[in-house]
């Protein structure tokens, strides 16, 4: 949602003088009136037609939930376009959003937005499941172990086309959907309309984080917190305030990063594995 900035001058006011020789009578003077109601039915359009653009550019806000910032963005795949990125054509890491192309194949759309992708490995490679451009990279990864992605159930994002979703990992493999991209990781932070049972209410770890969760076949949101928030918090920010019945957690701590020229943003200094990239129509 854009704000309007209340220290920012209003438009200046004009008043305009038709001096009109009084032999042309009424009907000269109804020229001048209608000449300057066109001109304002014109700057009303612009102005109309400005707003949309802006906020076609920017479908990110800022979300307050629980006494906590979040930075929201909601996408709508029959707008957008979702991306996953790994390694640039020379086989060397992306490692920065910033370092994403700004533009997709033949120029068409522009960058609007990147996050994180998923957890990775010391080499930057994706520790789970990761497809891109329909090509499965990395398998799915379903074996016990330590940290955050080994909390099960650990989940994938999906893309296909116009339409995304969030499963569980055991219940991506099962389907075998055909997908453009996917990334594996975890935990799920809801699953169901449910919260992941093992997070606290109000305890545990307070990290910065970043999630995606869906809504519907053709919308997903993506949420990085502004503050330490613990998981509890995340995940009630997806199901209760953002309205997804799924919700997957992408990345936290110092790896939490956000990435937008279109809103000024600049993502964090440490190189990531997997990025989502969202883009925007020319």
């Amino acid at each position: 949602m854009l704000r309007h900035d209340s220290n920012v001058a209003p438009w200046p006011q004009f008043i305009s003088i038709a001096v009109v020789p009084t032999s042309l009578g009424n009907r000269a003077s109804r020229i001048v009136v209608e000449n300057f109601s066109k001109l304002g039915l014109a700057l009303f359009a612009f102005l109309i037609l400005a707003v949309s653009v802006s906020a076609e550019t920017a479908p990110c806000q800022r979300v307050t939930y629980e006494h906590s910032e979040y930075t929201v963005c909601e996408v709508d795949l029959r707008r957008q376009s979702v991306r996953l990125f790994w390694k640039k054509p020379d086989g060397h890491p992306y490692g920065y959003p910033s370092s994403l192309p700004r533009t997709l194949g033949n120029h068409s759309g522009h960058l609007l937005f990147a996050t994180n992708g998923g957890m990775y490995h010391p080499d930057n490679s994706p520790v789970g499941l990761y497809v891109e451009g329909g090509r499965e990279l990395v398998r799915a990864n379903t074996s016990a172990g330590p940290g955050n992605f080994h909390m099960r159930p650990n989940g994938v994002f999906y893309v296909t086309g116009d339409v995304a979703g969030v499963l569980e990992t055991r219940s991506f493999i099962k389907r075998k959907p055909q997908v453009d991209f996917a990334t594996q990781s975890g935990p799920m932070l809801v699953i169901d309309g449910k919260v992941h049972t093992r997070f606290a209410r109000y305890g545990g770890s307070r990290k910065y984080r970043a999630g995606v969760g869906s809504r519907d076949p053709n919308s997903v949101v993506f949420a990085v917190s502004e503050s330490e928030v613990s998981f509890g918090e995340f995940a009630r920010l997806f199901r209760d305030k953002l309205r997804c019945k799924d919700a997957l957690f992408l990345d936290g701590g110092s790896a939490t990063s956000f990435y937008s020229p279109v809103l000024g943003r600049n993502s964090n200094l440490l190189p990531l594995g997997p990025i989502i990239g969202v883009y925007g129509p020319d």
